[in-house]
């Protein structure tokens, strides 16, 4: 499986996972802390990678998901957006009931 594939496998696998610089209890940059920080409000469980420390991950999933900045979020399969989508989102009051269907 190449990583393109693997990257699809991660995103049908988990009905949210966050694509992050760092791991959302050590964040690696303030985008991916206030993303990660997000979700927690919420009270999401959701599963993460971090690019930094996937170097494939990070070069391939802009590719997969047309979307060239990190963090990324994805709820059942769909991209929601990076941090400031994410933080509207949430400021709203949306992106719990988002959250809520995964």
């Amino acid at each position: 499986m190449d990583i393109q594939d693997e990257i699809k496998q991660q995103i049908t696998d988990n009905d949210i996972i966050l694509f992050m610089k760092g791991t959302p209890e050590m964040p690696q940059c303030g985008f991916s802390m206030q993303t990660a920080q997000a979700l927690q409000a919420c009270q999401a469980k959701f599963a993460y990678v971090d690019v930094l420390a996937n170097p494939d991950v990070r070069e391939n999933l802009p590719k997969v998901s047309n979307w060239p900045t990190f963090p990324q979020v994805f709820v059942n399969g769909e991209l929601i957006g990076g941090c400031d989508i994410v933080l509207d989102l949430y400021q709203k009051g949306e992106l719990q009931k988002i959250l809520e269907t995964a």
